[in-house]
């Protein structure tokens, strides 16, 4: 490498330092004495910088958007403008409609699901699917119904996407929504129906397995609240339909002792 190039190699790499001809060339290691232990390793540093890009690192996840804070509705009416207008988180840009909930206003069993599916999306009313059809069999099996003393509802209003989970913002975007609906129903019992709506209205993380067979209490006027399978489950797994049906027993005898 003759002098004008090695001037201009060392220029191009930073090391303008060792440019005098009375410096040891640290780019010739072979022929001269050894740099200094600093030397050499800026130029190890150097020629690694050049020679290897490193991949840039992904940009840290945006953490969700938290929904500004509302006042719970206190009337159906509002509760209803509320909920079909929503926009308060995410879910609100795939939905087809908002599910609202249905059934009788003033009963004595409210039943929770986690969120719409497809099928509740196109039709505006929740469990309506198979899953749907399955828990009317479950009410109806303790003479309940959909018209008959049961209110039917989800944490969320809108189908998330694929039919995922809920996300924890999402449910709590939507948490006045369902408070609302809790506070104008007055049930006497609460069924939670799956994991999610279970943790969600329990505020844990706690599995469900845990949470089944003891009577939990909701909110501040502790409404008694009971844990079952969701029926999207039981068709997966049939064999806990004999858990589900100890579950809905359990609801049959306390709301008959409620009303006695």
């Amino acid at each position: 490498m003759d002098e004008l190039r090695r001037r201009q190699y060392l220029k191009a790499l930073g090391l303008d330092l060792w440019l005098s001809r009375d410096t040891p060339d640290p780019l010739a290691v072979a022929e001269a004495p050894p740099a200094p232990v600093g030397v050499r390793r800026a130029v190890s540093e150097v020629r690694e910088a050049r020679l290897a890009t490193p991949a840039p690192e992904p940009a840290p996840e945006a953490p969700p958007a938290t929904a500004p804070p509302i006042e719970v509705p206190q009337d159906w009416t509002r509760a209803r403008a509320l909920v079909a207008d929503c926009r308060r988180c995410r879910l609100c840009e795939t939905r087809t409609q908002t599910v609202f909930g249905v059934g009788v206003e003033a009963a004595s069993l409210m039943v929770i699901g986690e969120g719409p599916g497809a099928e509740e999306d196109a039709r505006g009313e929740p469990f309506v699917g198979r899953a749907g059809r399955l828990l009317d069999e479950m009410l109806k099996s303790i003479e309940h119904s959909r018209g008959t003393d049961s209110y039917i509802a989800n944490v969320v209003k809108c189908r998330p996407p694929n039919n995922r989970d809920p996300q924890p913002d999402e449910a709590e975007a939507c948490r006045p929504y369902l408070e609302a609906q809790l506070k104008l129903v007055k049930p006497k019992l609460i069924l939670a129906v799956g994991r999610v709506a279970a943790q969600r209205l329990l505020q844990t993380d706690t599995p469900l397995s845990r949470l089944r067979g003891q009577l939990h209490h909701w909110g501040p006027d502790r409404t008694p609240l009971w844990i079952t399978y969701h029926p999207a489950y039981l068709l997966r797994s049939p064999r806990e339909k004999a858990k589900a049906w100890a579950d809905l027993k359990f609801v049959s005898r306390f709301l008959g002792e409620a009303a006695s």
